[in-house]
């Protein structure tokens, strides 16, 4: 009997529109089984290795508590503790950790980095976050929308800010799930094309450029934005400051959206620089229940990408 192919979640585009109904489906299930104190033990014995080159709360939280919850175990690597801050080539790292554990979840920098170790690895590999996405994080952010206000399907999102890995999964989203993505960044910080798109060298766009964000925000169902300078990026922090002032999401651009706009951010949040308090603390926010799906969407996928489709 041949083994089924590995299945790895390297980008947003990995999977299909039809397995991400499956995997939202399936993450709505195990949320309520966790908010029922059901256990939902799927992944008994299987065990989950999270490597981390880049720092992390919510991921590292939302990935270990969610193992566990499903019966599994974890194991926790960082650059500084394990042989990979030491010049072992990342090929070599993946065939190891890949002969002993089920699963892994990486959080690095550049993207070739997890696509080596991928190339290497014997089991799964989903992106925990490099430099350019973070599928995990949209994954839970449209399984919030949809918590919220149903179907994302034909709505409006606007991203407010930098043309980073968020906005590139946004984009990547936006075209496999169809909802249209408004994405306003200031002049030189623009969305890479070929990042945002669903297949490299692809011309197919998910998304429309804006200069003003208030426009960006006209009629929007969802404004959503990140920190100004994200982690690897720190030498920048005080040109972007400059360039980004005009790029705060705050009660005016909320205003131009649907009265019934959600707010969100994938946090650490700097009130005062990308969201105003009044916002990100106000009654359209919606940055705690995102946070807290992490765990359940990613719940989800552990669990498919170990076993497939469950009934």
């Amino acid at each position: 009997m041949t083994a089924p192919p590995i299945k790895h979640y390297l980008q947003f585009s990995d999977l299909t529109a039809g397995e991400y109904d499956y995997l939202l489906g399936r993450a709505a299930l195990i949320k309520r089984k966790f908010k029922a104190y059901d256990k939902h033990h799927t992944l008994n014995d299987r065990t989950l290795a999270m490597i981390f080159e880049k720092a992390s709360t919510r991921t590292r939280v939302s990935f270990e508590a969610g193992m566990y919850q499903l019966g599994g175990s974890v194991v926790h690597l960082t650059s500084e503790g394990s042989q990979l801050g030491r010049s072992e080539p990342i090929e070599d790292t993946a065939r190891v950790i890949s002969r002993m554990t089920d699963i892994v979840m990486i959080r690095t920098f550049e993207q070739s980095r997890i696509e080596r170790f991928a190339q290497a690895s014997r089991v799964p590999v989903i992106n925990g976050l490099t430099n350019e996405y973070h599928p995990c994080q949209i994954l839970a952010d449209i399984f919030t929308f949809i918590e919220h206000r149903g179907s994302i399907q034909g709505k409006t999102v606007a991203w407010i800010g930098d043309g980073n890995n968020m906005a590139n999964t946004w984009a990547q989203a936006a075209a496999l799930l169809g909802f249209e993505l408004r994405v306003a960044t200031p002049r030189g910080y623009e969305v890479d094309s070929q990042l945002a798109a669903l297949d490299a060298g692809s011309s197919q766009r998910g998304w429309r450029d804006f200069s003003d964000p208030r426009a960006a925000c006209a009629g929007a169902d969802l404004v959503t934005t990140d920190v100004w300078t994200s982690m690897g990026y720190e030498a920048e922090n005080e040109a972007r400051k400059k360039a980004f002032a005009d790029w705060c999401v705050d009660l005016e651009m909320m205003r131009a959206a649907k009265p019934d706009a959600l707010f969100m951010h994938c946090l650490p949040a700097h009130r005062g620089e990308e969201v105003s308090a009044e916002v990100i603390d106000g009654p359209q926010s919606v940055v705690w229940d995102e946070a807290e799906n992490r765990m359940h969407v990613q719940k989800a996928l552990l669990e498919y990408l170990l076993l497939g489709r469950l009934a």
